[in-house]
């Protein structure tokens, strides 16, 4: 995930474009210390990613320091090691007689970001990809799959980085993160400018904003899709959440956002974003400069117009299930239309190429038609209740079966959430395992069936509740209770393929358990539409 050719700085070159508010990197001065420039090529936090030439930055780590790493990274072929006070000492034993210079920065993680973008030159002004970045808890994935799909359509050729892959033109890289850490994300954009990458979108975590992953990227055009009960293991409340999703809309990070404004927080980040900001609304509930209207039901998907400030229309198509996909192609097409391009000619691309109907693993995927058998991501209480609500046949004989868990060592409060909105939306729940993680596994489960059972109860609903581990065996019975006109979604992992328990990573992919299902038990093949993982 580097750029195949490197243009090598010395250390005081590499030094000198950091930006002036950074506080000077000092020199600690060694017995070795010949005084040598370093000549770098190269950055890493992980000493088993170091290549010959890295500059080599030990940080701080819940165990142990990244200096007690110093030894290997110089092994490797680091040509410089930076860290901060505790680091120092803990180097200049490690590093015994070495000559690699060694440099002193606090807090060092302050400097990641910016010393990968001056040592990979990942931003050159006039040279670089149209960089689209996304955040919001829900639509993600599914916005930067459609903002390189219509930048397709565009004619320009694309990069990707997000949960499901990195991609840069043709190459593909299987993701680990939703984004990369910062050498890795400048290391991307660095290889995506080199090979001629046009445009190329991004999402954005909050988890990315709150470790420092994207220090040093300075986005075209910021989306924001929505905000909901999510990662509060993390962040401990969701004003902290909001406030990590909000740092991404200052001056330093981006240049203009495009904000979905159809909850508070949208309207929120709107208000007080610090750059040139388009607004989109889908539901008609607030005033925006962008709205959505004339929202129709055209098989799985949507047609909807979307209106301008100035009385501009576009009537665009989605393909994917669910009015939440609308919101999320409006968006992306009003972040296209920030970076100067024409609304004729989005309209002419739309027209021709259908962005909006692009393959997305994991994401509202249709598996099976008969009964329709969809997998999705929604793994949290918002996105479980709208995607359970855009499944619905509006047929009278057609029941929704669905099969969901919860994440072992995240946010506990949305469990039983979870199943009281299973319980209300659903008429099968089968309550089985999401990744347990080294949490117990029946622990986990009976968090959500409390949920479930005491909305059932409380509210008089008349759903079926039943518990299965494991979670191939409820897939294969949701399967087995279904008729032809039923819906069956498996919902939390999406494009996953493996699921940890207890450290260990066992295979499991819900599409391929879930055709494997249809199959035995008599269902008709999937048809050729479907998209494949």
């Amino acid at each position: 995930m580097r750029p195949d050719m490197v243009v090598a700085r010395t250390m005081d070159e590499v030094l000198a474009g950091l930006p002036a508010e950074l506080a000077p990197v000092q020199r600690v001065a060694t017995d070795n210390d010949g005084g040598v420039p370093a000549s770098i090529t190269g950055v890493t936090i992980d000493s088993r990613d170091v290549r010959a030439g890295d500059l080599y930055i030990a940080l701080p780590g819940t165990g142990r320091h990244g200096a007690d790493f110093a030894a290997q990274a110089v092994a490797a072929g680091a040509a410089a090691v930076l860290t901060d006070d505790p680091g120092v000492v803990v180097a200049l034993s490690a590093l015994g007689d070495s000559s690699v210079p060694l440099y002193r920065a606090t807090p060092v993680r302050d400097y990641v970001g910016p010393l990968a973008a001056v040592v990979f030159d990942s931003q050159p002004p006039g040279s670089r990809p149209v960089l689209y970045g996304v955040t919001g808890t829900n639509g993600k994935t599914t916005t930067t799959y459609f903002l390189t799909a219509l930048e397709s359509a565009l004619g320009r050729s694309t990069g990707l980085i997000g949960t499901i892959e990195i991609r840069a033109g043709e190459t593909v890289i299987p993701s680990i993160l939703t984004t990369p850490e910062s050498p890795q994300v400048h290391g991307i954009l660095a290889l995506m400018r080199e090979r001629g990458i046009e445009a190329a979108a991004m999402e954005v975590s909050s988890h990315s904003i709150e470790y420092r992953r994207v220090d040093g990227v300075r986005f075209d055009v910021a989306g924001f899709t929505n905000l909901t009960q999510d990662h509060l293991d993390l962040h401990g409340s969701m004003e902290e959440y909001f406030a990590a999703k909000a740092a991404l809309f200052r001056p330093h990070r981006t240049q203009r956002a495009v904000v979905l404004v159809d909850d508070s927080w949208g309207r929120r980040i709107a208000d007080e974003a610090g750059v040139t900001t388009l607004t989109v609304s889908v539901t008609g509930t607030s005033q925006a400069d962008w709205s959505v209207s004339q929202v129709q039901r055209t098989g799985l998907g949507h047609t909807f117009t979307l209106t301008g400030p100035q009385g501009e229309q576009l009537r665009l198509h989605c393909g994917l299930p669910g009015t939440f996909n609308v919101a999320n192609a409006a968006l992306a097409a009003v972040m296209v239309l920030a970076t100067g391009v024409e609304v004729d000619a989005l309209q002419r691309a739309a027209d021709a190429h259908d962005p909006f109907t692009t393959q997305v693993p994991g994401r509202m995927q249709l598996v099976g038609e008969r009964p329709a058998a969809i997998v999705d991501f929604a793994h949290n209480p918002d996105a479980l209740a709208l995607t359970l609500d855009s499944v619905r046949v509006p047929d009278a004989g057609s029941r929704v079966i669905v099969i969901f868990g919860a994440t072992g060592q995240r946010d506990v409060s949305k469990r039983p959430i979870m199943g009281a909105t299973a319980a209300r939306r659903a008429d099968v729940v089968i309550v089985t395992d999401d990744d347990p993680h080294d949490e117990d596994a029946a622990g986990i489960r009976s968090d959500v069936l409390k949920g479930a059972r005491a909305a059932r109860d409380s509210e008089n609903l008349a759903c079926e509740i039943i518990e299965i581990s494991p979670r191939a065996q409820a897939i294969d019975r949701a399967v087995a209770l279904a008729r032809e006109g039923d819906v069956v979604l498996v919902a939390g992992r999406g494009h996953e393929v493996w699921q940890e328990v207890k450290g260990v990573n066992l295979p499991l992919d819900d599409r391929v358990e879930l055709r494997a299902a249809l199959t035995r038990h008599g269902f008709s093949a999937p048809s050729g539409n479907r998209i494949e993982s």
